[in-house]
């Protein structure tokens, strides 16, 4: 496994009120061990914090998939995925061990068969040219029930994009 990471983008200080606005995921790496990246979204920043560890931050409404995985001498212990928007301020969020302040839970799934099929969603959508972190919320939700209920979930379709980038540019 290698981490796929997105290039920080720059955002000036429109976008971005303060520092108290954005949501931060502290991540770590220990090769073979422990190895926690970001799969998709647009990062503000990122830092070392650690030998092991690493910290980025995403702006408020920015989307993002988290992979988390861990193993030990016996074979893998933890195959975990999150997608999660960050938070605003002021707004109800939840907490999670990694993530400060908090933010959104959109999908959160665990074994290997689960996070399997989320990669691959993810795959498909990167295979329409759409970005996963400008998929609409609605799609992530989506997933996240189907794969609660072992259903088979639908395909994230162009048209199903066309219609969230209207409706969000509405403001809905």
């Amino acid at each position: 496994m290698s981490p796929i990471l997105s290039e920080p983008r720059q955002v000036g200080a429109q976008n971005i009120g303060s520092e108290g606005d954005l949501t931060f995921v502290e991540l770590t790496w220990k090769e073979g061990q422990i190895e926690q990246w970001i799969r998709f979204g647009h990062l503000v920043c990122g830092e070392l914090v650690g030998p092991h560890r690493r910290r980025f931050a995403f702006a408020p409404d920015a989307i993002f998939g988290v992979n988390r995985w861990a193993a030990n001498t016996y074979g893998t212990v933890l195959s975990r995925f999150d997608i999660l928007r960050a938070a605003r301020p002021g707004t109800p969020m939840q907490t999670l061990p990694y993530l400060r302040p908090g933010g959104n839970l959109l999908l959160s799934t665990h074994g290997w068969p689960k996070v399997e099929r989320v990669l691959q969603a993810v795959d498909a959508i990167e295979a329409l040219d759409i970005d996963p972190a400008d998929a609409s919320p609605d799609y992530w939700r989506h997933l996240h029930n189907r794969l609660a209920t072992a259903q088979p979930a639908h395909s994230y379709t162009r048209r199903q994009h066309r219609a969230w980038l209207k409706r969000r540019s509405l403001g809905l």
